[in-house]
C-alpha cells in the first residue's frame, strides 16, 4: 500500500513536472518577442520584463518537486561521496527530518498566508502594467505542497534502500 502511494506521488510529480516545464517555452516566446520589438521595430514593451520575471518565478518554484524526483538538486558531494552507504542513509535521514521537512512545511504555511492575503486584496504589481501579483503568490504554497509530497516519497525510498 505504501509503495503504491509513493508510486502515485512519483507519477503525479512526473506529470506536473513535464506540464510545468512548458512554461519555459512561453518565457522564451515573451523574450524573443521583446527582442524583436525592441531592436527591429524600436517599439519595446513596457511589460515584458515584468512578465518574464513572473513566468520564471512560476517555472522555478513549480519544478522543485520534479528536480527532487530526478535527483537534480544542487548539492555538495565532497563529503557525501566518501561516505559508506550506511552513513549516506544516516545523513539523508538527518537532513530530511531536521532541514527539509521543517523548511518545506514552514514555507507552505507562510506562503499560503502570504498568498491568501494577496488574493483577498487583489494585489497587483506597482508598475505601469499593473499585472496581478496574486497568481504568483498563490502558486507558491501549491509548489511547496508538491515538493512536500515528493519529499515524502524520496525520503521513503532513501530509507528503504
Amino acid at each position: 500500500m505504501i509503495d503504491k502511494t509513493m508510486l502515485f506521488i512519483d507519477k503525479l510529480t512526473e506529470i506536473t513536472g513535464k506540464l510545468f516545464s512548458w512554461i519555459v517555452l512561453l518565457l522564451a516566446i515573451v523574450v524573443v518577442y521583446e527582442v524583436i520589438a525592441r531592436y527591429f521595430f524600436n517599439n519595446p514593451s513596457v511589460c515584458s520584463f515584468e512578465y518574464t520575471q513572473q513566468l520564471f518565478g512560476f517555472y522555478f518554484i513549480l519544478l522543485g518537486g520534479y528536480a527532487l524526483l530526478k535527483d537534480e538538486h544542487v548539492r555538495i558531494d565532497i563529503f557525501q561521496s566518501k561516505f559508506s552507504k550506511r552513513w549516506k542513509k544516516i545523513v539523508d535521514f538527518i537532513c530530511f527530518v531536521l532541514l527539509f521537512f521543517p523548511f518545506v512545511i514552514a514555507m507552505f504555511f507562510n506562503t499560503l498566508k502570504f498568498g491568501l492575503v494577496s488574493w483577498k486584496q487583489g494585489e497587483r504589481v506597482w508598475s505601469v502594467c499593473s499585472s496581478p501579483l496574486y497568481p504568483v503568490k498563490m502558486v507558491m504554497p501549491f509548489a511547496f505542497f508538491l515538493l512536500f509530497l515528493q519529499g515524502i516519497s524520496t525520503f521513503y525510498k532513501k530509507m528503504k534502500q
